[in-house]
């Protein structure tokens, strides 16, 4: 404990001035200087942004590998690649972008965002915060470790068995694949459980559940998700290693298991999935597009009932991926209706932001730009997405390049179109700093012809036959126009993404200065300093309307009693968020990061041994009981 938490038992904000709650707090919340502290840290933001740069890295190393494959496909028979390699490349560029990208860099935003946004000072659970993050960037690593040792995983993103059995993949390549799920899920759950109960149970006063931002509200349907979605996964990988590690047959259909439960138990995962990357994504256009456009969302209980309803239809989608495995007919009807269900709610969700654009006035700031190419985009994208939920019309197209074309305009219009967008626009927040219009409307230009140049054409060659997953093709075949064309389009769409990372790099230090509130918006986050001091809030705020920070509001209510000598937060009532108790949360601590060390060491011998489960476990329990032993006095754990 530091001297400042023992001035008194009971040293509250509202016996002081602001310049000493200031000064006390920064104290308490902050972070010691050094590397042990900044490797110590459980503020929500200093993670949430090591989260994002990390998975923004990973994203580059994604891109490369994508071209890498469009200029071995640019010729037929081409040789610049030899089909061992292109199959690490393949399945690294898959796993990469699904596993180490879309999926964390929308839980980053939540733990960045989501504190902000509800009017507290630290998610729950701040030092399993941490934990995640050393968990991700340590399996990441690893995967990729692997790839530059020429053993990176070479059985696709999604590792069908039995091509990923023991018989047709010798070696530890598949294991390191499905171990390094492991590594993402557990850091998948971490964030999950965190915003749930940061949501439910730290919000402002006052901040009833019809008052919750539309951002929230998504980040909390993405969260019971993964919590719904993530042991499907989990389990499937763990079986797969147990064949292949100590002779299991839950694949082996000679010994009756059976191939088709590793479809199964993956694309329950696999469809929750996109929607796991895809409801933050139109939270973060709920949210942003009030403020380009000068009135409030239209349709505010509308898309927060499509939200709760795309999460729960997702789940009943995933056989849509598996219509020509020989389904009864009766199974792939109740399927087909439900992946067209689903179309439902998303259609919504944009006759609600086109009402929105339509009564407003629009501004046409970079952010605004990039919301609408994902609406365009995306629009499309849902188009042949009904189309493959056609049984007899996905029977000619699975496989092929059709299928590529719409699952990159789902997630790609779907997802990284509104992240980028939300990217310039919660930046000045960030870090204090803003981002440069002009080179935002050459990247958002970039981007946007670069990727419909490069993969519309694919639903054409999909049309033509052209299978997916192959590193080349024949010269006799009319494939070769096209996928020279789409390899010279892809080069556009990379720098279109050069000029967005020129600019976050330039902006970061030579940005023009934010404001607390740069765009005039009326969400909770913009009441603090750009960027937000380590205890969020002097005070916490109370919250009277839907629109928090209204213009003609001159002044943030607030409430006082919290504690300013040890770190305390505030918890409410889950429906009406009335004040219920003040809660102490967790100090800065190093052991979260050993912890993750010593979880990493147990699952990486585990591909070896199954012994590490058993001896493995022994480090991981003394990080763990050092992580939550009592420190200090009864009356600070009190």
């Amino acid at each position: 404990m530091t001297g400042v938490d023992r001035i008194s038992p009971d040293v509250l904000d509202l016996d002081l001035q602001d310049a000493e709650v200031e000064r006390h707090l920064s104290r308490t919340w902050g972070t010691s200087p050094g590397f042990w502290g900044a490797i110590a840290t459980v503020d929500h933001k200093v993670i949430a942004r090591r989260y994002i740069a990390t998975a923004f890295v990973f994203l580059i190393l994604g891109g490369l590998l994508a071209l890498a494959m469009r200029l071995q496909l640019a010729r037929p028979e081409s040789r610049l690649i030899d089909p061992d390699r292109y199959n690490q490349i393949f399945t690294m560029h898959g796993t990469n972008m699904m596993f180490l990208f879309a999926v964390p860099v929308m839980g980053a935003m939540a733990i960045y965002l989501v504190p902000l946004m509800v009017g507290t000072r630290n998610v729950a659970f701040p030092r399993l915060n941490a934990f995640s993050y050393w968990i991700f960037l340590i399996g990441g690593s690893l995967l990729w470790l692997s790839f530059a040792l020429d053993a990176a995983p070479d059985v696709g993103w999604f590792a069908y068995v039995p091509l990923s059995g023991p018989q047709y993949s010798p070696g530890k390549r598949t294991d390191l694949w499905a171990q390094m799920i492991t590594f993402t899920e557990v850091s998948a759950l971490a964030i999950a459980i965190e915003v749930v109960v940061t949501v439910f149970k730290q919000r402002a006063p006052g901040m009833s559940l019809d008052r919750i931002p539309v951002l929230v509200w998504a980040m909390v349907v993405m969260s019971f998700q993964v919590i719904m979605a993530m042991p499907s996964i989990m389990f499937a990988s763990t079986t797969l290693i147990l064949d292949r590690l100590v002779g299991t047959q839950f694949y082996n259909p000679a010994e009756g298991g059976d191939a088709l439960l590793w479809q199964h138990l993956f694309w329950f995962f696999g469809h929750p999935e996109v929607y796991i990357i895809f409801l933050p994504a139109v939270g973060m256009v709920s949210s942003m597009l009030p403020t380009f456009v000068g009135r409030p969302i239209f349709g505010y209980l509308a898309l927060v009932m499509a939200l709760i309803t795309t999460g729960i239809l997702s789940f009943g989608l995933w056989v849509h991926h598996m219509f020509v495995v020989g389904l009864p007919r009766m199974g792939e009807s109740f399927f087909t209706a439900s992946s067209m269900a689903i179309a439902v709610p998303a259609g919504i969700q944009i006759f609600c932001w086109l009402a929105t654009l339509w009564l407003g006035r629009p501004v046409f700031r970079v952010p605004l730009l990039f919301i609408i190419g994902f609406i365009v985009t995306f629009v499309m994208g849902g188009m042949t997405g009904v189309m493959v939920a056609s049984v007899p019309f996905d029977t000619q197209v699975h496989d092929t390049y059709f299928v590529v074309a719409h699952f990159h305009y789902v997630l790609v219009g779907g997802a990284v179109f509104p992240l980028l967008g939300a990217i310039y626009y919660w930046f000045p927040k960030m870090t204090g700093r803003m981002m440069s219009e002009t080179l935002g409307r050459w990247a958002f230009g970039l981007i946007f012809v670069g990727f419909h140049l490069t993969f519309f054409p694919m639903h054409i060659l999909g049309l033509q036959g052209m299978p997916r997953r192959i590193y080349t093709y024949q010269p006799e075949l009319p494939w070769s126009g096209l996928n020279l064309f789409i390899s010279i389009s892809s080069l556009i769409l990379a720098l279109g993404f050069l000029v967005f990372f020129v600019d976050v790099l330039r902006s970061w230090r030579h940005g023009l200065p934010a404001g607390p509130n740069p765009w005039g918006a009326s969400t909770l986050e913009w009441a603090t300093p750009s960027p937000p001091p380590p205890y969020n809030f002097l005070r916490i705020p109370v919250v009277q309307d839907r629109n928090p920070l209204r213009p003609e509001d001159k002044e943030l209510p607030v409430a006082a009693g919290l504690r300013v000598d040890r770190r305390e937060l505030l918890v409410t009532s889950v429906v009406e968020a009335l004040p219920e108790a003040r809660e102490s949360s967790p100090q800065n601590s190093i052991w979260p990061f050993w912890a993750a060390l010593a979880t990493s060491f147990m699952l990486v011998w585990s591909i070896f041994s199954p012994w590490a489960v058993v001896w493995g476990a022994i480090p991981v329990a003394v990080a763990l009981i050092a992580w939550f032993w009592p420190k200090g006095t009864p009356e600070d754990e009190a």
